[in-house]
């Protein structure tokens, strides 16, 4: 028998939660969140024809936020919007089908359908199922925990990771010339065309206490860069001054994460500059 999926649990969960599922006070949304206040993070237009404008802004924005919104970007919102359809089709499967994908017992690997990714804190679980898996380079692909059903679901991935590349190249560009490097210094040394890129389909089951559970507990990002594609269903927090903030949604914008990787390079970049 596999391990419990929170789905299940949010179907049998009517007006309150599991106690493994409620956080601590000082993690409870209801309590941490600035209600009535929306952060606007540095929103960047990837169109905008002054080159140096852009690559100035995301250096910036990178330094002083950790993470930034980025619209009219290279990735169509049809593109995006499959990508979505994808997802959500495949959480509608069944669990029999689904736990097909299953990360196998005593996996080091983070790819496959799963429920729990990081350690938990005092015995407390998040309230979200995912599916993770690479998208590119080819050569690092496991199509075993790539969905066959939605039947689109290899197309929609594979239309996403072709889009995305001139996004990945400008963030990379823009961040190496900030640290006074050649702009193609700081993805090769990310591994350069061999830079893998893990998506990682989160699913939050309907919730009957928001304000008590999350479906991710805070934390940073290890990898260079985290590129999400949120939808319209308000979920995504970020830390500022010490409070939590809503995080304005802009459709079809891809929000933007300086990742762990990314913040040692600032690090060690200020300390020389000093």
């Amino acid at each position: 028998m596999g391990a419990e999926r929170v789905q299940d649990i949010a179907i049998s969960s009517k007006e309150t939660i599991p106690d493994a599922f409620i956080r601590l006070e000082t993690e409870q949304p209801g309590i941490t969140t600035v209600h009535g206040a929306v952060l606007e993070v540095p929103t960047i237009d990837y169109s905008d024809p002054d080159e140096e404008k852009v690559l100035s802004a995301i250096e910036d924005a990178a330094r002083n936020w950790g993470m930034f919104q980025i619209v009219n970007h290279e990735i169509p919102s049809e593109a995006i919007a499959k990508l979505q359809a994808a997802g959500k089709d495949f959480f509608e499967l069944s669990q029999e089908e689904k736990e097909v994908y299953a990360k196998p017992s005593g996996s080091k690997s983070m790819e496959g359908y799963g429920t729990a990714l990081q350690k938990e804190v005092e015995g407390k679980k998040a309230w979200v199922d995912h599916l993770f898996h690479k998208i590119w380079p080819p050569s690092a692909i496991n199509y075993r925990f790539w969905a066959e059903n939605p039947a689109f679901y290899r197309e929609a991935n594979e239309e996403y990771a072709k889009h995305l590349h001139g996004v990945v190249d400008k963030l990379f560009k823009s961040l190496s010339l900030g640290f006074g490097l050649e702009g193609h210094e700081l993805k090769e040394a990310a591994s350069g065309d061999n830079l893998e890129y893990l998506l990682k389909i989160n699913y939050y089951p309907l919730c009957p206490r928001p304000d008590l559970a999350l479906g991710v507990v805070a934390h940073t990002d290890m990898c260079t860069i985290t590129i999400l594609v949120p939808n319209d269903v308000q979920g995504l927090q970020a830390s500022r001054d010490g409070r939590w903030y809503d995080v304005k949604y802009i459709p079809n914008a891809l929000v933007i994460h300086i990742g762990d990787q990314i913040e040692v390079f600032y690090s060690k970049f200020d300390d020389i500059n000093h």
